[in-house]
């Protein structure tokens, strides 16, 4: 079997300019939303050109939705969308297709849907979804894999989260910008990526007051329509780069940011000794002499976000001292540890946590098991003596736009390669 591989030479400096895409945890969530329109065409600009695009554009042209792709411009018309059941293999290829549960089951008042995939971050139930969807007067079963969705009208509720869900808040904000009357969200996520979606349901002639902060109130409405919605920046390709300028870069600089949604991160790398910059969207940052041990824990937004934990990873084998990640989001985030292993890291993991030593890495074969911990071992073989080998690059496709491409701009030696596998 012949499959594609990132090859990365370490030792290279980095240096020069990188354009930050749109946000993926956004524009997956942006793309289902868009099928609430029922007069007029939703136009998506600035999106992230990952495979998670296409695989929700398709499941758009499952639901006889019209959807035109030019470059990073995504438009779509659902004028004349029809209720069908959404197959598994697709919508077990990206966790985020459970958005469209929110979002047919407010447009049809019904829909079939497999259960979700992507990622296998351990146990992530969609439990708090389910809870609130039956909040708003929706029947939800489990027949053979796949979610059965039906409600004769949706009405507003008070729903207050058991625990903070970026998934669940913004599912339950689509499903209840129709519901007859008014919805309360309490205790909601308040990533920059729910208040974006707020915005374009907003834009669509929603009523939706209060994204960004610990309670959501919904006024429901009977229909919305187009518009044209420019997508936020990725905070967390951001955050990877920013964290690769932070390990071999000098006079490097990240482009098309918003600062205050990468304070977590900016405070850790200027704790480690890292030299930042910040412009009104741009942040130039060179490598130290030496960094300094830190320990990191990972919480909800505003806090150090779990998907930047796993990136970080490899500039802190070059500390001066053990440094400590926790996290407390995904406690089974930690299956790259075992590829740095190979790589001749050292690092010790623990219940919720990873104590990482200081250590020289080495170039190895290593498997990409996940997104984030595809870009931990790309940001590992920049630094690392020799030649990795990263498989699995399906992973990272998923979430970075042009990776190799970008990197190698900037000076990386890396490049795609073809190889046979049994």
């Amino acid at each position: 079997m012949v499959k594609e591989v990132i090859k990365v030479r370490g030792g290279r400096k980095l240096s020069g300019e990188v354009e930050i895409s749109g946000a993926k945890n956004s524009a997956v969530a942006l793309i289902p939303a868009s099928l609430m329109a029922s007069d007029g065409e939703v136009v998506l600009e600035g999106l992230p050109e990952i495979s998670d695009v296409k695989t929700l554009m398709s499941l758009l042209n499952d639901l006889n939705i019209t959807t035109e792709l030019d470059g990073t411009t995504l438009c779509i018309n659902a004028e004349k969308a029809e209720n069908m059941p959404l197959p598994n293999t697709k919508v077990q290829s990206l966790r985020a297709s459970y958005y469209m549960m929110g979002a047919m089951l407010a447009r049809f008042k019904k829909c079939v849907i497999g259960l979700p995939g992507g990622c296998p971050l351990g146990p992530r139930p969609i439990d708090q979804h389910i809870k609130g969807f039956e909040k708003l007067g929706a029947k939800v079963t489990n027949e053979h894999g796949a979610m059965y969705l039906v409600a004769e009208k949706l009405k507003g509720a008070r729903i207050f989260f058991d625990m903070v869900s970026v998934g669940a808040t913004i599912n339950l904000m689509i499903a209840a910008s129709s519901a007859e009357g008014k919805t309360v969200l309490e205790n909601v996520a308040k990533e920059p990526e729910v208040v974006d979606v707020a915005s374009l349901l907003n834009n669509m002639g929603a009523d939706i007051r209060g994204a960004g902060t610990d309670t959501i109130k919904i006024h429901g409405v009977e229909s919305l329509h187009g518009t044209t919605h420019n997508i936020i920046p990725d905070r967390i390709e951001a955050g990877t780069y920013m964290i690769a300028a932070a390990a071999a870069g000098e006079d490097f600089t990240v482009k098309n940011i918003i600062p205050t949604h990468m304070e977590s991160l900016t405070a850790k790398l200027e704790e480690l000794g890292v030299q930042i910059e910040l412009g009104d969207d741009w942040a130039t940052i060179s490598k130290p002499e030496s960094y300094r041990p830190i320990s990191v824990k990972t919480q909800v937004y505003p806090g150090f976000a779990t998907d930047l934990q796993q990136p970080l990873t490899p500039i802190l084998f070059m500390a001066d001292g053990i440094s400590k990640i926790t996290e407390t989001i995904y406690p089974a985030r930690f299956r790259h540890v075992d590829e740095l292993s190979r790589m001749d890291a050292k690092i010790e993991q623990r219940s919720g946590s990873a104590l990482i030593f200081p250590s020289k890495l080495n170039g190895a074969d290593v498997y990409a098991s996940d997104l984030r911990a595809g870009a931990s071992l790309l940001i590992s073989g920049l630094i690392a003596e020799g030649v990795t080998t990263i498989h699995n690059v399906n992973h990272i496709d998923r979430g970075y736009t042009d990776i190799v491409k970008k990197l190698k701009d900037l000076g990386a030696a890396i490049w795609r390669e073809e190889i046979k596998e049994n």
